[in-house]
């Protein structure tokens, strides 16, 4: 197994100083830092084998090899089959296109479930429906005390018109961890499809959509250690069937019939290589074995990490936590306020110590909003494979510093 301080020889990044320190990168839930093992296999495609697809020339064919590899290393990553990834441009935006797919068959009345824990990229392209076929937007309760869902609410939100769950794997504000596979049965009991968006869940907790239960499930390659370019799974069935806006003469079968136009090839190249790269930290005979290896070790580190940096600025007089607290189902992702300190002002001081965070509501607006600081946002810090102890204690050290100025 491969060690952080081995790891953290793979980030580049890891390298740079801000204002002569060196920095600690906590943004990891808004987008982490690239391997140079991703970047060096973006660069060779490019300079070696850059074309379109489906022609009669070596470029070309060394392309369809190169994509029809990356659907098989993503179904890996997810545990799914190669013919059931697509790719675009984000989860957003393939949320977007597939939601309009879907919908084209759906009747006026008829119910979507959306979730107030959830980031608007699985909010907006849901509610958007309502307005354009007459949809019933229905939206499960949270409770704010504990960064989860109301459970009580979500059983009733279902129902007979439920055509679909549009549900969070993980909260990108809060970190929470949803029980995704038992909200897929609660939905699938009434009849309705299940979405996931798993875009701050992949990075932390290894996707199995055949524990989940799910339909699709939609994810970012940039939050865990790849390019921006999203990825969407989906059941064969579905992708077959489902009446997404295409062009006449494009591929009609899946996966690519929800592909739209010339996709960002060396970003799905680069993806692949982050799931590689991730399968690299692990052991095993096969990549999902490897990756299984992988991401228990990487929870493991955490989860130790998450407890120190939640107990460490918890203890801060004036700092109040949000989310749940260690030894609970959740990411290693912590969110806070300062009392008195508006979050970015918070956020730049930090960065005068080369401690990078982000702060706002991360698009999580919802949360944020039930949380109170709709106005001021609160920081976010995250950790990933490349953060160490000294790192979050820099962090702690950092934001305490903030209440005896």
């Amino acid at each position: 197994m491969t060690t952080t301080t081995n790891v953290r020889s793979d980030f580049p990044a890891l390298e740079r100083e801000h204002l002569g320190l060196r920095v600690a990168y906590f943004d990891g839930p808004g987008g982490t830092q690239v391997p140079r093992q991703v970047v060096e296999a973006m660069n060779d495609y490019l300079f070696n084998h850059n074309a379109n697809t489906h022609w009669n020339y070596p470029t070309s064919a060394e392309t369809d090899a190169a994509l029809d590899a990356a659907r098989i290393a993503l179904a890996d990553f997810v545990n799914g089959d190669a013919t059931e990834i697509a790719f675009g441009l984000n989860m957003t935006t393939l949320t977007f296109h597939l939601a309009r797919g879907l919908s084209a068959r759906w009747a006026k009345g008829d119910e979507v479930v959306v979730t107030e824990l959830d980031h608007h990229g699985n909010v907006a392209p849901w509610t958007r429906l309502a307005a354009e076929r007459g949809l019933v937007i229905k939206t499960v309760r949270m409770d704010p005390a504990a960064g989860v869902l109301d459970w009580a609410d979500l059983q009733q939100a279902i129902t007979p018109r439920t055509k679909l769950l549009a549900i969070g794997a993980a909260s990108n504000a809060l970190g929470t961890v949803t029980d995704v596979a038992a909200a897929a049965r609660l939905a699938h009991a009434k009849g309705a499809l299940v979405f996931v968006d798993a875009v701050h869940y992949a990075p932390h907790v290894l996707v199995d959509v055949k524990s989940l239960g799910c339909d699709f499930l939609a994810c970012s390659a940039y939050k865990f250690y790849g390019p921006h370019v999203g990825v969407l799974w989906g059941r064969r069935d579905l992708l077959a069937s489902v009446d997404v806006p295409k062009l006449v003469p494009a591929p009609e079968a899946p996966p690519e019939r929800l592909e739209t136009g010339t996709q960002n090839h060396e970003g799905i190249i680069g993806a692949a290589a982050a799931v590689d790269y991730l399968a690299s930290l692990g052991e095993g005979s096969s990549r999902r074995e490897r990756l299984v290896s992988a991401y228990a070790a990487l929870h493991e580190q955490g989860s130790e990490l998450f407890s120190r940096m939640w107990n460490g600025v918890a203890a801060i007089p004036g700092v109040r936590m949000y989310g749940r607290p260690p030894g609970h189902a959740r990411t290693p992702t912590v969110s806070f306020t300062l009392d008195g300190v508006v979050s970015d002002d918070v956020a730049r001081a930090l960065a005068k110590q080369a401690v990078f965070v982000s702060n706002g509501d991360f698009y999580a607006t919802t949360v944020i909003e039930r949380l109170g600081h709709a106005v001021d946002g609160v920081v976010r810090a995250g950790c990933a494979c490349y953060t160490t102890t000294d790192e979050v204690d820099r962090l702690i050290t950092g934001v305490a510093d903030l209440t005896r100025d």
